[in-house]
């Protein structure tokens, strides 16, 4: 988006991308939305992103707003150059959204860099084909698309060429990559081509995984492939297996389990994460100890907690709802034990050798996405041997090795 801003000669112009994840990530764009107007007054202002896409009546009825842009028309560099001339003449549509469901493809956004300078994310799926009932997602982002495997090929070797030492392969719904496609590659097909076909790429790491979907060949890379990173992130939502059922997903309690007990198999030293969610609709106390216990079974070590909150329009909303009350405190001891997880694995990786990824001149991250504070100074981007010599409050202490 900023690309295409830039090469339409966008100034002084905002652009808020908005989240629709849950009530709040909502309540927080329209915030930021007012907030942004006061700070430039004299700025014009862009809104898009799934609540923009979802709802963009609601958007385009802020004063503070002049124009809102669907999610599919974001990332495309005409709708910016309409944009820009819009603008210029000082009168324009102020809303361009299409129906996102009527989107069948993904275009692979060809992106020659990021702020941060040292981790590039590479879109390969959009879109999801599944109707989990507290999700409002696929109303945003449409229905499932793959971005084809050359394509992804040719992204991350271009990013590679210009110094990124390590890949992110993003989507809605990555595990559902190329059932749309030709052949119906695999998401375990794509990692195992992108390592092949671009050698010089030195770390690969997925986006939230699905594991109910993970196919033959993604078992046989983890496995495999000591250049995809031994840190997995799943879509659990809940360990009770009724609540899971509520949630309308495709896995139950025992799949997640057996998932981790198999990955560790192949990968001795993996670590996980996961999303989870307090508060579901009908959850009962035992139903929210049963999701506690999983974070165990599951040997979880970074936990993403999300306290339920009712989205318009999904049919969880429509659900027995839980005190807000009881999903703050639940929320908060799930925030709790993953703190604890969290510092028993970074006590265990004292004495470790390990190879970060620096973020800056004195941080950066382990293979297994744990955060480091590095003794010396490195330069930004690199990737360099260090000896872990002390666990803090959420991070690790590094001494970087000659």
């Amino acid at each position: 988006m900023r690309a295409h801003a830039d090469a339409a000669a966008l100034e002084n112009t905002i652009i808020i991308n908005t989240c629709a994840v849950t009530a709040e990530a909502q309540r927080q764009a329209r915030q930021a939305i007012r907030r942004a107007r006061r700070e430039r007054p004299q700025a014009r202002i862009v809104v898009t992103g799934c609540a923009a896409q979802i709802d963009p009546a609601s958007f385009a009825a802020m004063d503070e707003v002049d124009l809102v842009l669907g999610n599919e028309d974001k990332l495309k560099a005409a709708p910016w150059r309409r944009v820009g001339a819009d603008f210029g003449a000082g009168a324009h549509e102020k809303v361009v959204v299409n129906e996102i469901m009527s989107v069948r493809e993904t275009a692979s956004h060809m992106v020659d860099g990021f702020a941060e300078r040292t981790r590039a994310f590479v879109q390969i799926q959009n879109g999801c084909d599944h109707r989990c009932t507290f999700c409002i997602i696929p109303f945003g982002r449409g229905n499932s698309r793959s971005v084809p495997a050359g394509e992804v090929v040719a992204q991350v070797r271009n990013l590679v060429a210009r110094g990124y030492r390590e890949i992110v392969l993003t989507g809605v719904d990555i595990t559902a990559y190329g059932a749309d496609l030709p052949g119906k590659p695999s998401l375990g097909g794509l990692v195992r081509r992108v390592l092949r076909l671009v050698p010089e790429l030195q770390r690969l790491r997925l986006s939230s995984l699905d594991s109910v979907e993970a196919d033959e060949d993604l078992m046989r890379a983890i496995a495999e492939e000591e250049r995809l990173m031994p840190h997995f992130h799943l879509s659990l939502q809940s360990g009770d297996d009724l609540i899971l059922k509520r949630m309308k997903r495709r896995h139950l309690r025992g799949h997640s389990i057996a998932f981790c007990e198999a990955v560790r198999r192949l990968r001795p030293d993996a670590v996980f994460g996961a999303d989870i969610i307090a508060g579901f609709p009908t959850e009962t106390d035992e139903m929210f100890a049963n999701s506690c216990r999983l974070v165990e079974e599951c040997g979880l070590t970074f936990l993403h907690v999300f306290p339920y909150s009712p989205r318009p329009g999904t049919p969880a909303a429509r659900m027995p709802q839980v005190p807000g009350g009881t999903i703050k405190r639940r929320a908060a001891a799930l925030r709790a034990l993953g703190e604890q997880r969290l510092a028993g694995f970074l006590l265990g990786e004292v004495g470790a050798r390990r190879q970060v990824l620096a973020e800056t001149e004195t941080t950066g991250r382990t293979q297994h996405y744990a955060p480091v504070r590095l003794a010396e100074p490195v330069t930004p981007g690199s990737v360099v041997e260090v000896d872990v010599i002390q666990a803090t409050s959420g991070s690790l202490v590094g001494r970087v090795l000659a």
